[in-house]
């Protein structure tokens, strides 16, 4: 009698939803069991966080509460939504990252999902502002151009970053070519030296300065480290100085020479380009002067006569 209440018990827990939880259990299994495994980290990335992990822990204590709270599973929700995104210019997305100085410390993920993210919202809110100016179709019409609107304002700030952390690391070049130079001529060696300018300064150049000297001291060759920094900052002159450092290197010439010659051309570089915005500068000054400073200067000049004019007219047309 036990039994059969015990199996009459069972028939009645076996409904359709526990069946179709069961079959979403073991589909889900299987997808995990045969999914294509996380991909390898290199020695590169693995490095990366080894130098990076003190800074990040020192930087951590110092944050807000959001930063330690909130932006964690923020990035996990990020991550999810950027690998919703075609990895078509993935590199380049992480390379465009690097050179920006890694802005929050995002990955390509988190970035592709901030423009997923920031095209949902702006879908959403266009949608609803034109739908309630005009109706469906306004409302379409406008989630249209909110999304395209949306979607391409992170690739613009992401440039913009970048341009502006080249045009700061070269602008430190040159003086930090000139601290180097008296530094190996002094007697140290050229880590030291690049040691003592990170010390002087704390800029974008100076902290890739620290961050190549901490790769040499875990095991990086001086030529990878050194070629590893051109990259991180994408600036011609800075691969220039050190595609000739490294061949001079090799080559068994004298570094404090190297240095010497290359911070003159640096110097004489910075004097051209400052010519050159210089020349630019009056044309530059050309649309805000039409747009903006001739018009208020011909209102506060021919405002006064206005009155008089008007007056002038009114006699004519009354004369007449």
């Amino acid at each position: 009698m036990e039994l059969a209440d015990l199996l009459q018990n069972f028939g009645a827990l076996w409904n359709p939803v526990v069946f179709a939880s069961l079959v979403s259990l073991a589909a889900l299994l299987v997808w995990l069991a045969f999914a294509p495994a996380a991909p390898r980290r290199d020695v590169r990335d693995r490095m990366d966080d080894y130098l990076d992990r003190d800074i990040v822990i020192e930087e951590d204590l110092r944050q807000s509460f959001f930063k330690r709270a909130i932006w964690p599973p923020m990035r996990s929700v990020l991550r999810f939504l950027g690998r919703l995104m075609p990895n078509k210019g993935l590199e380049a997305t992480k390379l465009q990252l690097l050179q920006a100085g890694s802005p929050a410390r995002m990955s390509a993920l988190d970035f592709y999902g901030v423009r997923v993210l920031i095209l949902l919202l702006a879908v959403a809110l266009g949608f609803a502002i034109g739908n309630r100016q005009g109706g469906m179709t306004f409302g379409l019409r406008g989630a249209l151009l909110a999304g395209a609107f949306g979607f391409i304002i992170p690739v613009y700030w992401l440039r913009g970053r970048v341009r502006s952390r080249k045009n700061r690391i070269l602008r430190a070049l040159p003086d930090a070519l000139d601290m180097l130079t008296i530094g190996v001529e002094a007697g140290l060696a050229f880590e030291s030296a690049m040691v003592r300018v990170g010390e002087k300064w704390d800029n974008a150049l100076t902290r890739e300065f620290r961050r190549a000297v901490a790769e040499m001291r875990v095991g990086t060759t001086r030529e990878d480290a050194l070629r590893r920094m051109a990259e991180r900052c994408g600036v011609d002159e800075l691969s220039s100085f050190i595609a000739v450092l490294v061949q001079s290197s090799q080559l068994g010439v004298s570094i404090a020479q190297v240095l010497q010659t290359q911070a003159e051309e640096m110097r004489v570089k910075r004097r051209q380009r400052a010519e050159e915005l210089a020349r630019q500068a009056g044309l530059k000054m050309i649309f805000p002067l039409a747009l903006f400073i001739l018009p208020a200067l011909f209102l506060v000049i021919l405002g006064p006569m206005v009155p008089r004019f008007l007056n002038l007219f009114a006699t004519l047309t009354g004369g007449e």
